[in-house]
């Protein structure tokens, strides 16, 4: 499976502190059928923790996700900001989502090398 993240995200967790690590757990809780939330349209929300904290607290992921594939890191938000995000939000985020999980490789090979997304990690 193939991890990645945006360029947006990835300016979110280094603000936040949020590491690599933390995110492949996240990923691989999702491949084990952990979901915390599956948004539809290939979108699932995870929790992922502070440091020092437990998930319940931290910090909500929203993943572009295909089984087996692909998980793609598309927005964070602190639980202690807000509760959630609305209904507009999650259909752009739906379309994100699709978009990602219908790319082909050499266009997001084309991605990392531009450095628009940055890979976290393979596992599987």
């Amino acid at each position: 499976m193939r991890v990645l993240k945006t360029k947006e995200f990835w300016r979110f967790a280094r603000q936040e502190g949020v590491t690599d690590a933390a995110l492949l757990e996240a990923a691989r809780r999702a491949e084990r059928g952990l979901v915390d939330a599956d948004l539809g349209g290939g979108l699932i929300k995870q929790r992922v923790p502070r440091r020092g904290q437990g998930r319940s607290g931290g910090y909500r992921m929203l993943m572009a996700y295909r089984v087996g594939t692909l998980v793609v890191f598309l927005y964070a938000f602190a639980k202690s900001e807000r509760d959630n995000i609305e209904a507009d939000e999650l259909a752009h985020w739906r379309r994100e989502a699709r978009a990602w999980s219908t790319m082909d490789d050499a266009r997001m090979k084309t991605m990392i090398a531009t450095r628009e997304i940055i890979e976290v990690g393979t596992y599987g």
